[in-house]
């Protein structure tokens, strides 16, 4: 199965993909996804880079252009993304195992703001990147300039790579660029809840205003100047 999975994600242009084990996290798991999300004891992990092409020009705030392209271009791959994820569940299925796509950007819970599952959790545990001081997944190539999805299931995977920790040590760089001072400069430390390191309300306020005003509701500070992205070119 790995292999027909493999060759499907490269038809399809993936740039990373890993398998993780969530057996000991299903309470964690749960607590986000209630039952829908119990009984599956791995994950798959896969990611698309996001062209620093545009994420480059997100630093001018006067750019349009540059936000209507990154706002177009995120829609793009998450359309991207979530149909490989029913592509691969379709397939896991056919080989008569349960699988689950999580959606790569809807909210199941407006208040807290969050998905059914954490993309980010699982491209860690896969060994794919770290989760930096912006709150998401940095990976070594390409920082957080990356798309994620996740499909859940019980088919005997193969786990591929090893859980990383926080590799940002003293590096403050988003937590000084973002615009609403929602970053609070904290590394990552599994458990600790999200809250310790990152105001999500007034981010999401941010993009609410931005919206009000008539302004395309972009940001992308935190993904403009990490250094492990813009390292990449």
């Amino acid at each position: 199965m790995e292999d027909d999975i493999q060759q499907i994600l490269n038809n399809f242009m993936i740039d990373y993909y890993g398998v993780a084990d969530i057996s000991e996290y299903e309470a964690d798991v749960m607590k986000y996804g209630g039952e829908l999300v119990k009984g599956y004891p791995r994950v798959i992990s896969m990611g698309i880079v996001f062209p620093s092409t545009i994420v480059d020009y997100l630093n001018n705030p006067s750019d349009n252009i540059a936000k209507l392209e990154y706002h177009h271009c995120y829609e793009v791959i998450n359309d991207r993304l979530d149909n490989i994820a029913s592509i691969i569940t379709s397939y896991i299925m056919k080989n008569g195992y349960r699988a689950l796509p999580i959606s790569a950007a809807e909210r199941v819970n407006s208040d807290y703001i969050n998905a059914a599952f954490s993309h980010k959790i699982a491209a860690r545990l896969a060994g794919l990147g770290w989760i930096g001081k912006n709150c998401l997944l940095i990976t070594h190539k390409h920082g957080p300039r990356v798309r994620w999805v996740s499909v859940l299931t019980d088919a005997p995977l193969q786990v591929i790579g090893e859980k990383l920790e926080q590799r940002c040590g003293n590096c403050m760089a988003c937590v000084k660029i973002c615009p609403k001072g929602a970053l609070l400069g904290r590394n990552y430390s599994e458990g600790e809840a999200r809250e310790k390191r990152f105001d999500v309300k007034k981010c999401d306020r941010y993009f609410n205003e931005m919206e009000e005003n008539g302004q395309v509701p972009v940001c992308g500070m935190c993904l403009y100047v990490c250094p492990y992205g813009r390292k990449s070119h």
